[in-house]
């Protein structure tokens, strides 16, 4: 039989480690950060089997670290500020000319905006996982989504004009 770690938490490292990528822009400190959020949710795991949203607890941990490693770094603005100093995030697996400007217009997007967004479009989730999933109600995801496509929507169509 599988402990709670093996089959609620472990599952999760792959989706942790593309917020970690959208967030740190590196794979070397985001799977540092993967790790020690795992190894806490390790420790953590009679906790989190006890809580309502766990997968919650372990993004903000994941945050966290996040944070930890850009402070550590010596770099001191927000998360959105660092991705946009940052290089640009490219999705492993579909590198076409559109993903690769989806992924271009997801930097700009404002922090919240952007999570929403990922986890909408890349993710799949429903409106009500992704509440669940960040703490907010449902009503707020659909705002910040809107916002987000609405922006997307201009964003394609002033690229359309550039070319």
């Amino acid at each position: 039989m599988k402990s709670f770690f093996e089959s609620q938490i472990w599952p999760l490292k792959n989706r942790l480690y593309r917020f970690a990528i959208l967030w740190l822009k590196d794979r070397d400190k985001a799977q540092d950060a993967v790790q020690e959020t795992m190894t806490k949710g390790f420790m953590q795991q009679e906790y989190l089997s006890s809580i309502n949203n766990p997968t919650g607890w372990l993004v903000k941990t994941l945050k966290n670290e996040a944070l930890q490693q850009i402070r550590e770094a010596g770099k001191w603005g927000t998360l959105e500020e660092v991705g946009e100093m940052a290089m640009e995030v490219v999705p492993e697996v579909d590198t076409s000319q559109q993903a690769k400007m989806v992924f271009r217009f997801m930097n700009k997007l404002p922090e919240k905006q952007k999570e929403i967004f990922f986890l909408r479009e890349v993710e799949g989730l429903t409106h009500k996982e992704m509440a669940d999933y960040l703490g907010l109600n449902e009503g707020q995801v659909k705002v910040e989504l809107h916002r987000a496509r609405k922006k997307l929507k201009s964003f394609l169509e002033n690229y359309g004009k550039q070319e």
